[in-house]
């Protein structure tokens, strides 16, 4: 009889994960060349943008919904499957219709790999929660950092840095993505699963009901939204808002990645001392320095900037999806999908509602009755193109002011959360 191999079963969680951020990482690198090839304003780029954080609540609720009934390892080959239309439609789309349903299948998928991967981890490793939650996200800016490496080689190698690049090396850019795809397509195909903590554990359906009502978990859905925003919208358009004001927009993503890598691959320390809500405390003030500093540093000092954010957002998903996974384990597999759902839901909302505002604020720049396609598809030195990157160096800090607030907000949050943590620890201790 076939063993459960836990080590396997990790590293083709990892890699699935991989996948996932490839599509975050490539498309952050490509958006702007896909609107200047379709002719799509920044409102259309933002919408097409956020359709995958749309496919992903929904697959991930759901998903965590009949994830006990049907298994993970179904689950993940349906991934495979919503992968693999998503990256083949994104090569051959045609316009905004295409995009927006490519994008779409992808953040499904997406949305179904964490769906049976958190629980996947936290089941496999039910000692050692938070730590491996970590080390199974640090894939996530793993591969924003080879995605965005990717494009930035190939545009050079390939389009010799002019701009706009022939469009077909972004599709070369999008297929690569198979490689990783078929490779843990036909892992997980082969790997037997075991069954979710909550069930082995013999916690009820009727219990992780009840236990999704705790005014704690309500607590934690809410500041999901605010750190899913935090580090996924301004990681999402990090080269739409940096692009006038740096020739390396895209390296800027890449930096904050390699650090969020850094953090999550060395979090066992740092969450061992300090409990995951210490750690968000932390990660909720250096994301607003470092925010702070993206919008008033210019020229190469903004990699300074970025820096400190990525430090700030480096544990913000795995350490929120570890904190309900250590103290409110009853909630189950839907309880640790409800907090992937709840921040991507935030962050599709928040997207449409910034590219729109980002639209109207660069028309505000620009003279009277303007036609913003005409000036965005410009060619690159004339009076169009010029007034056009002028506005939007002007409309990035305000894009980022805005963002600013809320994880001002969270500061004041997780200063709340250490200290009823600590009181609920101390009447633990003393009821003992």
């Amino acid at each position: 009889m076939q063993t459960i191999n836990r080590t396997q079963l990790f590293r083709a969680s990892c890699l699935s994960l991989l996948v996932t951020s490839l599509s975050f990482g490539i498309r952050a690198g490509i958006l702007n060349d896909q609107g200047v090839k379709f002719h799509l304003n920044n409102s259309e780029l933002g919408t097409i943008a956020a359709t995958a954080f749309w496919g992903f609540p929904l697959a991930i609720i759901i998903g965590g919904f009949i994830v006990d009934i049907i298994g993970m390892k179904k689950l993940l080959v349906s991934a495979f499957v919503f992968h693999l239309l998503g990256i083949l439609l994104t090569i051959f789309a045609d316009g905004y219709w295409t995009l927006f349903l490519s994008t779409l299948l992808i953040g499904i998928a997406n949305g179904t790999v964490e769906a049976a991967c958190n629980p996947l981890v936290a089941s496999l490793y039910t000692e050692n929660k938070t730590t491996k939650l970590n080390h199974f996200h640090l894939w996530f800016p793993a591969g924003i950092v080879i995605g965005t490496l990717l494009v930035f080689g190939l545009d050079n190698l390939l389009g010799h840095g002019v701009s706009p690049k022939p469009y077909w090396i972004s599709q070369v850019e999008i297929g690569l993505m198979l490689i990783p795809t078929l490779i843990y397509g036909y892992l997980f195909s082969s790997l037997k699963f075991p069954v979710t903590q909550r069930v082995a554990d013999g916690v009820s359906t009727g219990e992780m009901y009840k236990a999704l009502v705790n005014p704690l978990f309500f607590f934690m859905i809410i500041c999901m939204f605010g750190t899913a925003i935090t580090e996924l919208f301004t990681n999402q358009w990090t080269d739409v808002l940096f692009k006038t004001v740096t020739n390396n927009a895209i390296l800027i993503l890449t930096f904050v990645a390699s650090i969020q890598v850094l953090g999550r691959a060395f979090a066992s320390p740092i969450v061992h001392r300090l409990a995951p809500q210490g750690v968000l405390l932390i990660s909720a003030i250096l994301s607003a320095l470092g925010i702070y500093l993206l919008i008033h540093l210019h020229g190469d000092a903004i990699f300074l900037g970025a820096i400190i954010f990525g430090l700030g957002i480096a544990f913000f998903w795995p350490c929120m999806i570890g904190f309900v996974a250590e103290n409110l384990p009853r909630t189950g597999a839907v309880g640790l999908n409800l907090m992937g759902g709840a921040g991507m839901f935030a962050v599709s909302i928040y997207m449409i509602f910034m590219g729109g505002y980002y639209d109207r604020f660069i028309l505000g720049k620009l003279p009277t009755g303007a036609n913003l396609d005409a000036y965005r598809s410009a060619p690159a030195g004339t009076d169009l193109a010029k007034a056009y990157d002028a506005a939007r160096t002007a409309a990035g800090p305000e894009v980022l002011n805005t963002t600013l607030i809320i994880p001002i907000v969270l500061i004041f949050a997780f200063g709340g959360l250490v200290i009823y943590m600590r009181s609920k620890n101390k009447a633990a201790v003393a009821l003992a």
